[in-house]
């Protein structure tokens, strides 16, 4: 069977550079879930996209589609007939829907009963009519963050359609989306070459593009950009500042990528180069240049959709738009300097941070507190530089700066701190207190912001879930699990010795007289929140029934919980690990719950019996100095040469005795081996 190449273009207004990659993605998913279901093979699927195009290619597609036998189970016999032999209206409906008459209709017994049944052969129609129905479902079906309507059409997209493309094999598929029909012409760059040009496959396609100014490759695109940002930065006599973020956005921006270098007055070099960079990045689009020891040079990169005669005259341009928004940030920030940060701290008093749970100040002063106790655990040393940072990492909400930049909070604060003469350590705590601010971003560096991000975090964190805001499915408005995984993520780099449900008490006791819930009913669900984000990061390095059987024992010290886990997980490819998880197994399904009783050697009635005492005894002593000092390995290591003893005794002894005190003596023996386990894991939940 011959195969063919399916071409889809959706010509469009300029759709936001955020939507597109979802946009491309989700269009390989619909079409990979169509073609199945119309038992279509394909070969390859791509997708590219610019601002002003969506484009999707499959090639190796069958011309006909496949003939099939197809099988459906109806309604039960029971309710296909009624008491005279007639056939109800759900035996009609079901041979409708299958399009056959009932006669054709079969029973089929099954373990629920008697059914009704068909079995057909469909003779598979042509790939070029099933695609007048996939195609336009497609279209309809690509999903944006937000869509419009426009005209008076009832179809929806991300922006106004201009037109489509659709080829099968080079034909036109013929639908329409609104008032557009599907036809063969695309267009050139709306500025460049604003012409339509016919299409008659995807190479050709490609051609054709970069002849009108087009590339639809957004890879293409972007090393494109790499190259011409690294070459005028080093032309410039500095370093590209490396943004991939920034890259990718830009890379959505433009059809015809064109990179042009321009300066600003170094006297902007006063305003701390974090506000430089944001305000070039995030307002402007523009990269920024480094020397060679990191420091920010005084100039741009800028990329342009558009080819000119002239570049200077778009440098000016764009020189002079910097030029305000800087200014405007200098300005923020002499007048910042004006007011100490101490003085924005009471300014706090007057900011809701949410509803329920009271001010910006109040807040401070909880997670103050909660700081301060972190210090006093693990580093008494920092404990008053912590307290300082968390009293003033939060003034810098209410400066200037911050409100015109948001992306700058915690920076500004460490600024202006400096600026007034507070220590590094506390000035680094502000800043470091809100990482990190991405999974598997940069962590705190230092004790003092490590505890004041715990803190904060942890505040916010049981502050929601006291007052019923708990995320749901994928809402999830006050970032709580990225919280969690923050806390997490610092506690295990840092190495704190925790208890994560003392901590969680400890932030309960200071949110309660904001809590509208029971406090333990809180305290429970915060600690599920805490093991199922764990467990979810965890479960990327380590076997999931490793991570389950580990945390199943205990979940407190999340350091001693990870060192459980690598312990089990490394032990899991040791000879002795398997056999050893049998032998718990079998221990664990006589005992049940287990038995609170001493054991004593005098019932012994089997030298079985003795010989497993004497090897717990003895691993016992050695394990228990092990497993306090958390040699998790080591342990695991002593506790399997009990596999010999434990296999000798099930083999001699029938632990269910007649006689009760013989019975009860050998399920305590039992008991003490479980016991023994589970100060390590729940091995029932090893595979």
């Amino acid at each position: 069977m011959s195969t063919r190449e399916l071409f889809l273009e959706i010509g469009c207004e300029e759709i936001p550079a955020g939507f597109i990659p979802r946009a491309t993605a989700e269009m390989k998913a619909i079409i990979t879930k169509e073609l199945a279901i119309a038992r279509l093979t394909f070969s390859e699927i791509k997708t590219m996209a610019t601002p002003r195009r969506l484009v999707l290619v499959v090639t190796g597609i069958p011309s006909v589609q496949p003939d099939a036998e197809i099988t459906a189970t109806g309604p039960s016999l029971k309710a296909a007939y009624d008491a005279d032999g007639k056939p109800t209206k759900a035996a009609e409906g079901f041979a409708r829907g299958q399009g056959v008459d009932i006669a054709a209709l079969r029973t089929i017994t099954t373990d629920k009963g008697e059914y009704l049944f068909i079995s057909k052969q469909v003779t598979g129609r042509p790939t070029y009519e099933l695609l007048t129905e996939i195609l336009p479902a497609l279209v309809a079906n690509i999903p944006f963050k937000k869509s419009m309507r426009w005209g008076d059409q009832d179809v929806r997209f991300a922006r106004p359609i201009h037109w489509i493309v659709a080829l099968f094999d080079g034909t036109i598929v013929p639908f329409s989306f609104g008032t557009i029909e599907s036809g063969k012409l695309s267009r050139g760059h709306r500025f460049m070459a604003n012409v339509p040009f016919p299409v008659s496959d995807f190479a050709g396609y490609l051609v054709e593009c970069e002849r009108h100014f087009v590339i639809p490759d957004p890879e293409k695109r972007k090393e494109i950009i790499r190259r011409e940002t690294h070459r005028l930065a080093a032309a410039a006599g500095g370093h590209l500042l490396p943004d991939e973020e920034l890259l990718e956005q830009v890379t959505y921006l433009v059809e015809y990528p064109s990179a042009v270098h321009g300066t600003f007055s170094p006297e902007f070099l006063k305003v701390p180069k974090e506000v430089l960079i944001t305000s070039m990045r995030s307002h402007q689009r523009y990269f920024s240049m480094v020397d060679a020891n990191g420091g920010l040079l005084p100039g741009f990169i800028t990329i342009n959709n558009t080819l000119t005669e002239d570049p200077s005259v778009v440098v000016k341009g764009n020189e002079r738009v910097l030029r305000a928004r800087l200014s405007d940030a200098r300005f923020f920030f002499e007048e910042d300097q004006k007011v100490t940060l101490d003085e924005r701290v009471e300014s706090l008093r007057s900011v809701v941070y949410q509803q329920k749970l009271g001010t910006s100040f109040e807040k401070m002063e909880r997670f103050t507190l909660l700081a301060e106790g972190l210090a006093n655990q693990l580093n008494p040393a920092v404990r008053e530089q912590t307290v300082r940072a968390a009293r003033l990492c939060k003034a810098d909400l209410v400066s200037g700066m911050v409100c015109e930049f948001p992306e700058v909070q915690g920076i500004m604060g460490r600024e202006y701190a400096l600026l007034e003469g507070e220590s590094s350590d506390v000035a680094n705590a502000i800043a470091e207190h809100y990482l990190p601010t991405q999974a598997g971003g940069e962590l705190p560096a230092s004790d003092c912001g490590a505890f004041v991000s715990i803190a904060d975090k942890l505040d916010t964190i049981c502050g929601c879930f006291g007052v019923g805001l708990i995320p749901t499915g994928a809402a999830d408005p006050y970032a709580l699990r990225r919280a969690t995984i923050g806390i997490i993520a610092i506690i295990l780099d840092k190495g704190y010795r925790l208890s994560i449900p003392a901590l969680i008490d400890d932030s309960l006791t200071l949110l309660s007289p904001k809590l509208i819930r029971p406090k333990e009913l809180i305290a429970g669900e915060v600690l599920e929140f805490f093991r199922a984000r764990f467990v979810n990061l965890l479960g990327s390095s380590f076997a999931t029934d490793v991570v389950d059987a580990a945390i199943a024992v205990g979940f407190d010290d999340l350091v001693d919980v990870r060192a459980r886990i690598a312990a089990l997980a490394e032990f899991k490819t040791h000879p002795d690990f398997e056999p050893l998880t049998v032998a718990f197994k079998r221990v664990g399904n006589i005992i049940k719950e287990g038995v609170d009783a001493p054991v004593d050697p005098s019932l012994f009635q089997d030298d079985a019996e003795g010989g497993l005492y004497q090897a717990l005894q003895s691993v016992k002593s050695s394990a228990d100095g092990l497993l306090s000092s958390g040699a998790w390995l080591d342990a695991l290591t002593e506790i399997a040469t009990l596999r010999g003893p434990v296999d000798r005794f099930f083999d001699k002894v029938m632990v269910m005795a007649e006689e009760a005190t013989v019975r009860t003596n050998r399920l305590a023996l039992l008991t003490t081996i479980a016991r023994l386990f589970s100060k390590i894991a729940d091995f029932s939940r090893i595979a």
